[in-house]
């Protein structure tokens, strides 16, 4: 994204009123426009294609293609969008699925309109979102939470001290700049720490090995 563009944005749901609250609440920011609107899964990687948006905010049940579909055909463009799910349940057994399917992030439809706006820059600066109700409740949405555990634990295996402390910070939702000042190291020493991280992982991105780290424990 080019410093001091406006945030564009795509917003993905089957429900009419939803898509006009959200217009109404993106476009009231400044900084951020709508580069257009779907109502499902196809009609978003169409409307990505052809109108290049920074974030996508995607609702993840949808009939036809649905936003799990969508997310992992959106994230397979060799430039893709940011991907944020949105759902109206804060325990949703596809959020898990769509982070793995390559989403950056999650909120709840439920998110209060300025916090909303402020997580979709956060996103668009490349960090995780999770808004505060899907952080506590993530990994409770899944069924085999202790499995999951123990297949990240033998994942973590293969990292260093150093790695496995850059990867909880990465949990936490911090920044390389952040990660830095709490591990007092350079930022390029923690960008070399992260890329290491990412490719003995098989991570995508920040929200992925977040995942990881807190199914992990870490």
């Amino acid at each position: 994204m080019t410093p001091g563009a406006r945030i564009r944005v795509v917003i993905v749901d089957d429900e009419p009123m939803v898509v006009r609250l959200l217009t109404t609440i993106v476009e009231a920011a400044p900084d951020l426009e709508v580069a257009g609107t779907a109502a499902d899964g196809a009609e978003a990687a169409a409307l990505v294609e052809r109108e290049r948006p920074d974030i996508v905010l995607m609702d993840l049940r949808m009939p036809g293609v649905d936003g799990l579909a969508a997310t992992a055909r959106i994230r397979a463009r060799p430039d893709p969008p940011i991907v944020v799910v949105l759902t109206t349940f804060d325990a949703d057994g596809l959020v898990i699925e769509a982070l793995r399917a390559g989403a950056d992030g999650y909120l709840v439809k439920s998110t209060p309109p300025g916090e909303l706006v402020d997580l979709v820059r956060v996103a668009a600066r490349g960090h995780t979102v999770l808004s505060p109700v899907a952080k506590d409740g993530l990994l409770s949405a899944s069924a085999a939470v202790r499995d999951e555990r123990r297949r990240a634990r033998a994942r973590l295996s293969e990292l260093t001290g150093r790695e496995r402390e850059v990867l909880a910070a990465i949990g936490d939702g911090l920044s390389n700049a952040q990660i830095a000042a709490r591990l007092y190291l350079s930022e390029a020493t923690v960008k070399g720490y992260v890329s290491g991280v990412f490719d003995k992982l098989g991570c995508a991105n920040r929200t992925q090995a977040g995942l990881l780290a807190k199914q992990a424990g870490l």
